[in-house]
């Protein structure tokens, strides 16, 4: 889904959940090639080499990264109930969620200190990237796992502020090199991702 297009659908969504009208979901995409800036100050200066990639400026917190095929997005719409509205507890649990599923997949991942998102190789390596945003706790944009994801675009940017070669996938961590790499189900990952999800949420979700 092209990335304006999923941040239209975001914002429908948020407006109806807010009104009472949509219950909790999680929107799942691949996006084609995009950069997007989220709010932190100074995020337009780790733009290095955009070339055709479209770079749009979003309302979610962090720093700039990319978004491309290979890659999976989700984008949590939940309203935060009275004891759940603590965002950094919220970003925790996205972190966990996508913990769970790698661990799942033979990845050995985790936290970073004082680095969001989900890394391997003791944080190392960051194959996660998360940045959130909230309106009368209700929660959009979202999580970016990288899959199969041609880690060649982070050369365009400083993802998050860090140098391009810190970014992984899940191909890279399970070695999928050479001339016969093990298989990897994009559509098996979101099923273990989203299964995570609500447990770590405390939901549950169905495909519709």
């Amino acid at each position: 889904m092209d990335y304006r297009a999923a941040r239209d659908r975001q914002l429908e969504w948020v407006a109806a959940r807010q009104r009472g009208e949509r219950r909790d979901a999680l929107l799942i995409v691949e996006h084609p090639h995009v950069i997007t800036v989220g709010r932190r100050h100074g995020a337009f200066a780790n733009i290095l080499r955009p070339g055709e990639v479209e770079v749009v400026e979003v309302e979610r917190g962090g720093d700039v990264t990319y978004h491309g095929p290979g890659q999976l997005v989700v984008y949590p719409i939940l309203a935060l109930a009275e004891g759940e509205r603590d965002l950094h507890r919220f970003l925790r649990n996205l972190e966990e969620a996508m913990i769970a599923a790698l661990v799942g997949f033979g990845i050995e991942a985790g936290r970073a200190p004082g680095k969001t998102g989900v890394w391997v190789a003791d944080g190392a390596r960051k194959i996660a990237s998360i940045g959130i945003a909230c309106r009368k706790w209700i929660t959009f944009h979202g999580l970016a796992l990288n899959v199969t994801t041609d880690l060649s675009y982070f050369a365009r940017i400083q993802p998050c502020g860090f140098d391009a070669q810190v970014m992984t996938n899940m191909a890279v961590e399970l070695g999928a090199v050479g001339a016969n790499p093990p298989a990897i189900d994009m559509a098996e990952v979101r099923a273990a991702l989203v299964a995570a999800l609500g447990a770590s949420l405390g939901r549950r979700f169905h495909a519709s």
